[in-house]
């Protein structure tokens, strides 16, 4: 088959269109011949080494989790799935033509979802949603804002929290205000608006996708005995805030969730932009795309 290949830690470059071994199921595995993967930040982070000292890749590595495809064959031990069936879902290596997958990381393809666009969803609709759920444990009626309302992890956070009932804040740009009226969330508050940033209060909760000086401002904002979660790590100055918890939360594959969230993409209640979709063979440009940040999910057509 033909698969992405990274040799050596590095710039977009280093990827390589290549022809590598096919995988085979195991048993509790499918394999699943791909139509489309995604590009996630955490492809080009680990591209560039930028975990290497805790999450070290062996190479020759293929990068990617996101995939949907059509199920080619099946382990041992495996039922519910058989060759034909439309799926989607989470597994290592999904930059390829073939992947295996875990049962329990992927499921059957809702009507009404387009195949392709599929891929789009599960690392940042399971990441949003776990960041409310695992991460913030908002409460009916609590307030929760959420920083970078309109990437695609913030969209499916804010979808989560008004699901749990919460008052929800989009944390966004200035530039981005009117994007943001359309995520669903009560109130939109411009994060770069320091006039704005003075009138707001207490929150109970911050459920933060984007980090830096802007999360370390956000943390001031929870009240004493709320919650600070966030999927890119604790605030550095998290230390003078001791009476808020600080919840790191790292997505956790989930079959059932990855069904029900696609469930609500493919019924229109949850939108997930996609920018643009490109042949496999280009990861490397897709991936540089992708890391300028403000576009909508770029995905790989296998």
């Amino acid at each position: 088959m033909k698969a992405v290949v990274l040799h050596e830690y590095g710039g977009p470059d280093k990827l390589k269109y290549e022809d590598v071994a096919d995988p085979v199921a195991g048993a509790g595995q499918v394999l699943v011949r791909v139509a489309a993967t995604s590009v996630n930040p955490i492809d080009y982070k680990l591209r560039r080494g930028l975990f290497k000292d805790f999450m070290p890749l062996t190479f020759p590595a293929i990068l990617g989790n996101d995939f949907s495809g059509i199920v080619r064959s099946v382990g041992a031990g495996v039922s519910g799935f058989a060759a034909g069936d439309k799926v989607m879902g989470l597994a290592d290596s999904a930059d390829a033509e073939l992947v295996v997958a875990k049962v329990g990381s992927m499921t059957h393809l809702p009507d009404g979802l387009d195949l392709v666009e599929a891929a789009a969803l599960p690392v940042v609709t399971l990441t949003g949603e776990q960041l409310i759920t695992r991460g913030t444990k908002i409460q009916a009626g609590q307030t929760v804002l959420v920083s970078g309302a309109v990437g695609s992890v913030g969209r499916s956070a804010v979808w989560a929290a008004k699901q749990a009932g919460a008052v929800v804040i989009a944390g966004v740009r200035k530039s981005q205000v009117t994007e943001a009226a359309a995520v669903g969330a009560d109130q939109v508050l411009a994060l770069d608006d320091a006039s704005a940033m003075e009138k707001l209060g207490f929150v109970d909760a911050v459920a933060d996708t984007v980090g830096g000086e802007t999360a370390e401002m956000l943390l001031g904002k929870v009240k004493p005995g709320g919650v600070f979660a966030s999927v890119v790590g604790a605030p550095g100055n998290a230390a003078l805030h001791p009476t808020v918890k600080v919840e790191a939360v790292v997505m956790q594959a989930d079959a059932v969730r990855i069904r029900a969230l696609a469930e609500a993409v493919a019924a229109k209640r949850l939108v997930i932009p996609i920018d643009r979709m490109v042949p496999l063979a280009e990861a490397g440009a897709a991936q540089a795309a992708a890391a300028k940040g403000g576009i909508g999910k770029v995905l790989l057509l296998a």
